[in-house]
């Protein structure tokens, strides 16, 4: 009878282990912090020297100027995290993993794809916030982000969330956060490369 307990006590404890393993590889943690190192630096880079004028500037009042950009990309730095954060708390769903169709490269790149048009949802919309103290908002928020990541041990492959990409899995929604940063850094490129952008 002790034998059985005893053999019962071990498997308990093997599951427990198991279940508490680092679900995401080491390569997938460092490849997500590189990718929002790489993308907030890039919101500083394209911003950088620019003036007020130049930060507050519309072709149009239909179109975002660089600051509204910059100010959105921080509202949407906690919005999105915020839906990250709601999946996380729900069960562990690895029977809708086959609903996955696409690759953590291939929501990088459909993500960055300018042509590929997704309307801003009531709460992304910017408010005027001056450009220094968004990027200064969206930087402390990244850095949480990056702290996040390089601590957390929760099961993300196995929870999915529908985005306007498809089904994706809450690791992939963390690529997805990233790379619409980058997507609206080059929405404020694109502001820099129109011929009547100010000089100064």
């Amino acid at each position: 009878m002790k034998k059985i307990v005893f053999a019962v006590t071990l498997l308990f404890l093997f599951s427990f282990v198991s279940s508490v393993k680092d679900p995401i590889t080491d390569e997938e943690r460092n490849n997500a912090i590189a990718y929002f190192k790489e993308t907030q630096k890039g919101v500083a880079d394209e911003i950088k020297g620019l003036s007020e004028t130049q930060l507050n500037w519309k072709p149009a009042d239909s179109v975002w100027s660089a600051a509204n950009c910059v100010e959105h990309i921080a509202i949407s730095e906690k919005n999105l995290f915020d839906w990250y954060s709601g999946i996380m708390k729900a069960p562990a769903t690895p029977e809708k993993r086959s609903e996955v169709k696409v690759s953590d490269d291939m929501v990088k790149r459909m993500l960055t794809n300018r042509s590929f048009k997704v309307k801003t949802r009531e709460g992304f919309y910017p408010t005027g916030m001056a450009g220094s103290y968004a990027l200064k908002l969206f930087n402390e928020r990244r850095e949480a982000l990056i702290k996040y990541m390089s601590e957390t041990k929760e099961d993300m492959r196995n929870r999915v969330a529908q985005t306007p990409l498809g089904m994706v899995d809450a690791y992939q929604l963390l690529l997805f956060l990233s790379a619409h940063t980058k997507r609206h850094t080059l929405q404020i490129a694109e502001l820099k490369a129109n011929p009547n952008f100010p000089k100064q």
